[in-house]
């Protein structure tokens, strides 16, 4: 049964006051509410007032722009949670990779972390105090700028999705602009030291490294590479999304298939699904098993640490941009081969490539400086 309290706080929300004969009003606790029907649907919304005279002038200020035509009907501002919620749905619905989603979902759980902190309810709230605030907390867990700066705008391209989906009337953070971060030096092999690693590799990963350093294709896209993407009549190498695995950007792009590259996969067996497959162990005797980035990282450091060279395995991608553009490739069709590259890397590539022409026009010129000297020499000596 129902205590007195419960039974009166029913009866008194069936207590309209017909003020005009399209609004009326209503009482819930302490506050009044009005009711009215607008566009086919009933609206009920409080008139923020614990007076009933109060409540019946601003329901006849609602009657007047109802038959005006002119009332409008002020937004729900969605909670914090309500928003993530919804942007977590939506990248899940657009088919984004289940890494991209993981990242999406690390920047979701700090945003609510902190929105509780700094005892935030609406997403409204959110604004450039709180990018700070976020940006302090990366930095101490010393974060890299970019990683901080890829964070930072996850969180505007959230306040966006709300502006979008009608969730926030306004936008919280406009005027601000998010500062780009400098492109940290990345370590870039020379034709020659690339040779020298590939030298140096176990048989088992070399086929895979040599095909790195000979396409610039990315460490999971070569993990993703069926027999089926390979095309030794065209001479082509197919790069494309299969089953729950996308390319970085969704693209599908073919690489040409140089010597190198075709030898390469001329050493490995065809017998499995999987062009790049793990060793097997007894602990993963299943045969076309995956090959593990983890185990391909640790056995270039080692090679690497042997040469007294820096870099990674995403370095044979820089070192194969960067080659490609000091051989004269063109810019659009290095593009083309290996997919999308942010536009600030590919200037310090463009700017090694351009060092590259100056010092050998350089070198010509003193080439040519030496054999205008002998022949000025030659014909001083035939004069005499």
């Amino acid at each position: 049964m129902k205590n007195d309290s419960m039974q009166n706080d029913d009866e008194s929300r069936q207590k309209y006051v017909e003020v005009t004969e399209h609004v009326r009003i209503f009482k819930r606790g302490k506050q009044w509410y009005a009711n009215y029907q607008m566009n086919g649907r009933q609206v009920r919304t409080s008139l923020k007032t614990t007076s009933k005279k109060q409540a019946c002038q601003k329901a006849l200020k609602i009657d007047t722009e109802l038959l005006a035509g002119s009332h409008q009907i002020k937004k729900k501002t969605a909670s914090f949670e309500e928003v993530i919620d919804a942007h977590y749905s939506k990248c899940v619905a657009e088919g984004l990779t289940a890494k991209t989603i993981a990242k999406y979902k690390t920047v979701h759980q700090r945003m609510l972390f902190l929105q509780r902190e700094r005892k935030i309810n609406c997403i409204s709230e959110l604004d450039v105090a709180f990018l700070d605030a976020y940006r302090l907390r990366r930095m101490k867990d010393d974060a890299k700028d970019k990683t901080i700066h890829t964070e930072i705008t996850i969180v505007r391209q959230i306040v966006n999705f709300a502006l979008d989906r009608n969730m926030i009337e306004k936008d919280p953070l406009k005027g601000h602009k998010l500062k780009r971060p400098k492109p940290t030096e990345q370590p870039c092999w020379s034709r020659e030291e690339v040779e020298q690693i590939l030298a140096n590799c176990d048989e088992h990963y070399l086929p895979l490294l040599t095909l790195l350093s000979e396409t610039g294709m990315r460490i999971g896209e070569a993990k993703h590479l069926t027999w089926k993407d390979i095309d030794y009549k065209r001479g082509q190498i197919h790069i494309r999304p299969k089953g729950n695995w996308k390319t970085k950007t969704g693209d599908r792009r073919v690489i040409p298939m140089s010597a190198k590259a075709r030898m390469a996969l001329k050493m490995l067996p065809q017998s499995g699904h999987w062009v790049f497959n793990s060793r097997k162990t007894e602990n993963y005797p299943e045969p076309d098993r995956q090959i593990s980035d983890r185990r391909v990282l640790e056995h270039l450091k080692r090679v690497l640490s042997k040469l007294e060279l820096e870099g990674k395995v995403h370095t044979f991608r820089h070192a194969f941009i960067s080659n490609a553009l000091i051989d004269g490739i063109p810019e659009a069709i290095v593009r083309k081969w290996v997919g999308h590259v942010d536009p600030q890397i590919l200037k310090l590539y463009t700017h090694i490539a351009d060092e590259a022409s100056q010092t050998a026009m350089q070198r010509l010129n003193e080439l040519n400086t030496k054999t205008n000297l002998h022949k000025n020499e030659q014909e001083r000596s035939d004069e005499t």
